[in-house]
């Protein structure tokens, strides 16, 4: 059970929850040192941060053989307006995803946590609902000690590159917000910082044993569940 100096890794750091993440794991007293697996380099000075910068995502080397992150978190994700097709859409939500995870099973990663999407589920109509849901199915079989999914519903934060969609569905949510009630509370947005907070408490609550194998946090519980670290 890793719960002091622990190490973590993270993909997707530059994204609106993995730029909230990272901040959140350089500052987190029990956290010694945070791995960054990106595209390019973030704009962030730490001693504990170590960047890998790989245009594919992969560690080609593994300097500290002493170093072995028990705490994975991947952060990645796209739409199809960004990605310009399904197919492409797949190779970075499915595909890519699928590749960083099996990564960080390889350097040590013992409990993973995953954004995903609220519905996500591999017999969807939604193709990118489906998506989601295979990637959760391939991941599960990896066997990681624990596989956690959070599926936030739409998220409220400022991106570096905002999405005009994404503004869209948060100004439109914001009016009809009375009339959310029910299992229409899982539309609500989510600040990304709230999501990020969940998902280090949802690491230390799996290396406490806490949680099943496979585990999913969806909606409204990411702000119903208290964000408890250690």
């Amino acid at each position: 059970m890793t719960l002091t100096n622990a190490q973590a890794i993270i993909a997707g750091a530059s994204g609106l929850v993995g730029d909230e993440l990272v901040h959140l794991l350089l500052n987190h007293d029990n956290i010694s040192k945070v791995y960054s697996l990106s595209r390019r380099e973030l704009p962030l000075h730490s001693k504990k941060l170590v960047q890998i910068v790989n245009p594919e995502l992969r560690v080609t080397e593994w300097h500290d053989t002493n170093a072995q992150p028990a705490y994975g978190f991947i952060c990645l994700g796209t739409t199809k307006k960004q990605a310009g097709s399904q197919h492409a859409l797949e190779a970075v939500d499915l595909h890519l995803v699928k590749d960083v995870a099996r990564t960080m099973k390889i350097v040590g990663v013992r409990h993973l946590v995953v954004i995903s999407s609220l519905f996500a589920n591999p017999y969807s109509p939604s193709h990118y609902l489906r998506t989601k849901g295979k990637m959760e199915q391939a991941l599960s079989k990896m066997g990681f000690e624990h596989c956690i999914f959070v599926r936030p519903g739409p998220l409220k934060g400022d991106r570096a590159q905002p999405r005009a969609d994404e503004k869209l569905v948060q100004e439109t949510l914001a009016i009809i917000h009375p009339l959310m009630l029910g299992p229409l509370k899982n539309l609500e947005p989510i600040p990304a910082e709230q999501v990020a907070r969940q998902m280090v408490s949802l690491a230390f609550s799996a290396a406490r044993h806490e949680l099943p194998a496979v585990y999913r946090v969806s909606g409204r519980t990411l702000l119903d569940k208290p964000a408890n670290t250690l």
